[in-house]
C-alpha cells in the first residue's frame, strides 16, 4: 500500500510497499518484458541512425535513450500491472484511457517528427511544451496509475522507487510554494530570449529543457490532481485549491506579454529557417503567446472543478452518501452520473 503522506503515489510506491504484491508473478516475467524494451530500443536507435529517412512520422527524430526508457518502460510496466490485476480491481476505463493518452502525447513531443516542427516554428515550440508539461503529465495524474506500474515493473526497481530519500525530496518540491514557482518558474526560465536561443541550439540544453518540463508537469499535477483528502494527502483540498488559481495569473501575464508584444523576441527560429514563411516572426510569437495564455489557464479551470468535485463527494461520504451512482475515474475520486449532488 501507499504510503499515507506522500504526495506522488501516482508515480511511486510508498516506503513500506512490501517487496512483492500479491497478484505479482516472479520478477522474471518483469525483467524480461525490460529487457524486450532495451532490445527494442537497440532496434530503434540503429534505425534511427540508419536510415533515418525512411522512418514514419511516429519514429524518434532523434532518438534519447532517457526520453525512449521514460515513456516507454512506464507503459510497459503498466499494461503488465493491469494484467496481473484482477479484472474487478482494474482501474476504470477512463482512468486507462487517460494514462494511455498521457503517455502517446509526452512521447509525441519528445521523439516524434514533430519535434522537428516544433524546432522550426515558435507557436508549435509553445504546442510541444503544452503536450509535456500540461496536457500529457495532467492526463497521467489524472489517471492515478502508480499501483498499477508499481504491480508490474520488477521487484528491483520497486524497491529503488520506494526508497526514503527520494520520498524526501518529492516532500520539499511538492510544497504548496515551491511546486507553484517550480511550475511557472520553469515556463518562464526557458521563455527568457537568451536562455531559449542557447537551449534551441545546443543539444544538452535542449533534452534538460524539454524533460524538466515533463518532471515538473507530472511533479505538480501529482500534487494538485491528488484524490485523497488529509491526513492521506499532506494537504488539504483547499491548500491545493489555491495553489492551482494561483498560478493561472503568471502564465497569463507570460501569455500576455507575447501575446500582445511589438517586437520579436526569438531570433532562433529566423536563423534555422520557418517551417511557414508566410508566418513572419512577430505573428508567430503572438500564436505562441494564445497558446501559453488559453490553453494553459483552460487546464488549471479544469483542475479547479475536479477539486471542487473532490471536496463534493468528501463532504457526500461524510454525510453518509455512498456515491453508487458516480463513475470512479481516480480511487476516490468518482464523476456523477446525476448531477452535482449525485443523487
Amino acid at each position: 500500500m501507499n504510503s499515507p503522506h506522500l504526495t506522488m503515489p501516482a508515480l511511486l510506491p510508498g516506503r513500506d510497499a512490501p517487496a512483492t504484491i500479491q497478484g505479482t508473478t516472479p520478477l522474471g516475467r518483469s525483467a524480461l518484458l525490460s529487457g524486450a524494451v532495451l532490445a527494442l530500443g537497440c532496434l530503434i536507435w540503429w534505425a534511427s541512425a540508419t536510415y533515418p529517412a525512411e522512418l514514419p512520422a511516429i519514429a524518434p527524430w532523434d532518438f534519447s535513450w532517457i526520453e525512449y526508457l521514460g515513456t516507454v518502460l512506464p507503459l510497459v510496466w503498466y499494461l503488465h500491472g493491469l494484467a496481473l490485476t484482477a479484472p474487478a480491481d482494474r482501474p476504470h476505463r477512463l482512468r486507462r484511457i487517460a494514462f494511455l493518452t498521457g503517455v502517446a502525447l509526452i512521447y509525441a513531443t519528445l521523439q516524434t517528427h514533430f519535434v522537428y516542427l516544433s524546432q522550426h516554428m515558435f507557436f508549435l515550440n509553445r504546442l510541444q511544451h503544452l503536450g509535456m508539461h500540461h496536457l500529457g503529465p495532467f492526463l497521467i495524474a489524472l489517471a492515478w496509475p502508480g499501483e498499477t506500474i508499481s504491480r508490474g515493473m520488477p521487484v528491483m526497481l520497486r524497491r529503488l522507487a520506494g526508497a526514503g530519500w527520494l520520498h524526501r525530496v518529492l516532500r520539499v518540491v511538492q510544497t504548496p510554494v515551491v511546486a507553484g514557482v517550480l511550475f511557472v518558474g520553469l515556463v518562464w526560465f526557458w521563455l527568457r530570449p537568451a536562455i531559449h536561443f542557447h537551449a534551441m541550439v545546443s543539444p544538452l540544453l535542449y533534452t534538460t529543457m524539454n524533460l524538466s518540463m515533463v518532471i515538473d508537469g507530472l511533479l505538480f499535477w501529482c500534487f494538485v490532481l491528488d484524490p485523497r483528502p488529509t491526513p492521506a494527502a499532506r494537504y488539504s483540498y483547499a491548500v491545493r485549491l489555491a495553489t492551482c488559481l494561483l498560478v493561472i495569473f503568471p502564465q497569463l501575464l507570460i501569455g500576455a506579454r507575447l501575446t500582445f508584444g511589438l517586437t520579436p523576441l526569438y531570433s532562433y527560429y529566423d536563423l534555422c529557417g520557418r517551417l511557414f514563411p508566410s508566418i513572419g516572426a512577430l505573428f508567430d510569437q503572438h500564436l505562441g503567446g494564445l497558446v501559453v495564455w488559453i490553453p494553459s489557464s483552460m487546464m488549471s479551470s479544469f483542475a479547479f472543478m475536479l477539486i471542487m468535485n473532490n471536496i463534493r463527494l468528501q463532504e457526500d461520504r461524510q454525510c453518509g452518501g455512498n456515491g453508487c451512482d458516480d463513475i470512479e475515474f481516480a480511487p476516490g475520486v468518482r464523476i456523477s452520473s446525476k448531477g452535482w449532488t449525485g443523487r
